[in-house]
């Protein structure tokens, strides 16, 4: 059902999170209401130009539920950047896109401009606007899932820096004896602190192959590899995120991601920021994200309305 009542004077904002399991899409009017949306699987194994497909054709689907010559923005939020020197992909999680002019393509495939950026940046900017980061001046987003990523928010402002990888804290190497990350060095917080970090740790020490909702819920009954793992998972999460805390000094962190959903890292994983960061009266919250899953695309839609010529 098309959306009749957007006045074709108003600019609508479309957003796309692409993840590296689903790929979502959303359309506001100027007031940031919901008119529409969908999700989509994210091709996994077709490889780019499956993947690049997909999000063009939702692009288009979306826009197509608006009257005729309404304006509109597109932002787009992905597991890695786009690297400002060639206006390729850089370090993404979802590999197949490394190296890839993604932006060009698409706004080739749809005719007209594109705002891609990291979604780390996307979900924090969405916190900090309509979720739990309201009210703090810096803000550092935190995504926990499959893999590890952060963006900072500075008074309502994503802070992207010369390089595109501000916030990129998932690939800080904090053990230089640790397992090799995908990105080339080892060691790296991801390899730690995510979801396919604390399995590959497992089926490494143990030779069983358990998810980490697997490796959470046994912990909880008591059983010992688990139990060991988790308490480890929850150590290093302390030691990252005291480490942070030490550098940038944010007036609050927000969580987010698959694992954010883990009760622990408000307990115990908090107590072990504490002892790691470096002021014995830490003060910082951690927060649990408020827009769920879906805080991505809210985020992608308001980057790339707030960068519109």
């Amino acid at each position: 059902m098309k959306t009749d009542n957007l006045s074709t004077t108003d600019t609508a904002a479309i957003g796309i999170d692409l993840g590296g399991t689903k790929t979502e899409a959303i359309l506001l009017d100027p007031a940031g209401t919901v008119l529409w949306r969908q999700r989509r699987p994210t091709p996994r194994v077709e490889g780019y130009d499956a993947v690049l497909t997909v999000v063009a054709e939702m692009i288009l689907e979306t826009a197509s539920q608006l009257p005729p010559h309404t304006p509109y923005t597109v932002g787009v939020g992905i597991p890695g950047s786009i690297d400002v020197a060639t206006n390729l992909v850089r370090n993404a999680n979802s590999t197949c896109l490394i190296g890839k002019p993604l932006q060009t393509d698409i706004e080739r495939l749809i005719g007209c401009p594109v705002e891609v950026r990291n979604d780390a940046d996307c979900f924090t900017l969405a916190e900090c606007h309509a979720g739990a980061g309201q009210g703090y001046g810096v803000v550092f987003g935190i995504i926990m899932g499959t893999g590890c990523g952060g963006g900072v928010c500075i008074n309502g402002v994503v802070r992207e820096g010369p390089h595109r990888i501000a916030g990129e804290w998932g690939h800080l190497s904090v053990d230089p004896n640790g397992t090799t990350c995908y990105c080339g060095n080892r060691g790296c917080v991801e390899t730690l602190i995510s979801g396919s970090g604390v399995e590959g740790a497992f089926f490494r020490e143990y030779g069983k192959q358990l998810t980490m909702d697997e490796i959470v819920a046994l912990a909880r009954t008591g059983e010992k590899q688990s139990r060991e793992m988790f308490e480890r998972f929850l150590n290093d999460f302390g030691r990252c995120l005291g480490g942070l805390i030490s550098i940038l000094d944010p007036d609050a962190i927000v969580l987010g991601g698959g694992l954010s959903n883990i009760d622990e890292l408000y307990a115990v994983g908090n107590e072990n920021v504490r002892h790691y960061a470096f002021h014995d009266n830490l003060q910082t919250p951690i927060l649990k994200n408020r827009l769920g899953d879906s805080a991505g695309v809210f985020g992608a839609a308001w980057i790339g309305q707030a960068n519109k010529s």
